[in-house]
C-alpha cells in the first residue's frame, strides 16, 4: 500500500463532496461539501476547483480520487462526461495524480447509510455528498489494499484517462 493522504471527490451538478484518507491509506473520512461553481469565467479557475486544490495542499495529499458515475450497465451518461471533464481540469491544475474510480451506487449507498443513522432526507442534503465521496475513496483504498495496484484509471492532465 502506498503511503500518503488521498482526497476523494464526488462530483455533482450542485455540490461536490470531499473526503480524505489517513496517511496509511486505511480509512476514508468526510471533509466538506463544496458548492459547485458552474460559471463560465475564463480568466480564473472556478472556486470549487480552487478550494479542492487548497485542501490537497493543506493536507499534503499524494493523489485525488474522483468518482466516475456510470450507468448500472456500465454505459456512460451525461454525468460521466461531467466527472471526466472535472477530473481533467483538476489534473491540469494540480501537481498530484488524479484517478477516476467507478462509483456506481455510491450516492444511493450514502443515502441509505444516512437514513439508517436516523437522518431525514432533509437533513441528509448537506452531508450526503461528503458520505458519497467517503464511500468512493474507501472503495479505492480497499481495492488497492486487496490488489496491490491503485484503483481506477489515471487521468492525463492534457485531457483523457490512461
Amino acid at each position: 500500500m502506498r503511503h500518503g493522504v488521498r482526497i476523494g471527490i464526488d462530483v455533482g451538478k450542485a455540490r461536490i463532496g470531499v473526503s480524505r484518507s489517513d496517511p496509511h491509506g486505511m480509512l476514508a473520512t468526510p471533509v466538506e461539501t463544496i458548492k459547485r461553481d458552474n460559471s463560465s469565467r475564463q480568466d480564473t479557475a472556478p472556486e470549487d476547483r480552487t478550494r479542492i486544490i487548497s485542501i490537497v495542499t493543506e493536507l499534503g495529499a499524494v493523489e485525488i480520487v474522483v468518482g466516475l458515475p456510470l450507468a448500472l450497465s456500465g454505459a456512460t451518461t451525461a454525468s460521466t462526461s461531467d466527472a471526466i471533464g472535472f477530473a481533467e481540469a483538476l489534473a491540469g491544475a494540480s501537481d498530484v495524480p488524479v484517478r477516476l474510480v467507478d462509483e456506481r451506487l455510491s450516492t444511493v449507498s450514502a443515502q441509505a447509510a444516512l437514513r439508517a443513522s436516523g437522518r431525514s432526507a432533509r437533513t441528509q442534503r448537506p452531508v450526503v455528498d461528503q458520505v458519497a465521496a467517503t464511500i468512493i475513496l474507501q472503495h479505492a483504498l480497499d481495492t488497492e489494499r486487496a490488489t496491490g495496484n491503485p484503483a481506477g484509471t489515471l487521468v492525463d492532465p492534457t485531457g483523457g484517462a490512461s
